[in-house]
């Protein structure tokens, strides 16, 4: 029985997990919406609402911004990523009280049903949105294969298969 028991394992060790939660978080910041299992997202969403947290209070008059941002760069892997927590995302949301992801449930996965969701940043950046939106319209237009010729592709006569059939017929003659 797990009662009072807080947090989720994932049926990995603590630093597996916590390395997961970084990667998670760190890429969830830098593309302000990841995919991702159920159970993963539901695991990773509390603590980075929680840095969003902190970098507001980093950000808000009198707080300390030097300590906020090493705070954070002890869980977001990549300095540029923290730059842009700090420069971009929060200001977002500094009017608002918290709940700054959403979870939208997608269905399960087709290699072994895993349910998956995506975590998204409730106040996306336009920049987030207008590339999404060319990446559908991408996906509708058919593109000509690159570099192909229509038609099938010629066989080459003098590949080195053929030189070694020819001689081993010239060895059995003689």
């Amino acid at each position: 029985m797990r009662h009072r028991v807080a947090g989720r394992k994932l049926g990995r060790d603590v630093g597996q997990r916590r390395a997961l939660s970084r990667a998670l978080i760190t890429e969830l910041f830098r593309h302000e919406r990841i995919t991702t299992t159920e159970a993963k997202a539901r695991f990773m969403r509390g603590e980075a609402e929680h840095l969003i947290t902190l970098a507001k209070r980093g950000l808000a008059q009198g707080g300390n911004g030097v300590h906020a941002r090493r705070l954070a760069a002890r869980v977001i892997t990549d300095p540029d990523v923290t730059r842009r927590l700090f420069d971009e995302v929060a200001p977002r949301f500094a009017d608002r009280p918290g709940g700054y992801t959403r979870l939208i449930k997608v269905g399960p996965r087709l290699g072994d049903a895993a349910e998956m969701a995506v975590l998204e940043l409730v106040e996306r950046s336009t920049d987030e949105k207008s590339k999404e939106e060319k990446a559908k319209e991408g996906k509708g237009k058919a593109r000509p294969a690159k570099g192909k010729a229509k038609g099938k592709p010629q066989k080459s006569t003098g590949s080195k298969g053929a030189q070694a059939g020819e001689k081993k017929s010239e060895k059995g003659k003689g």
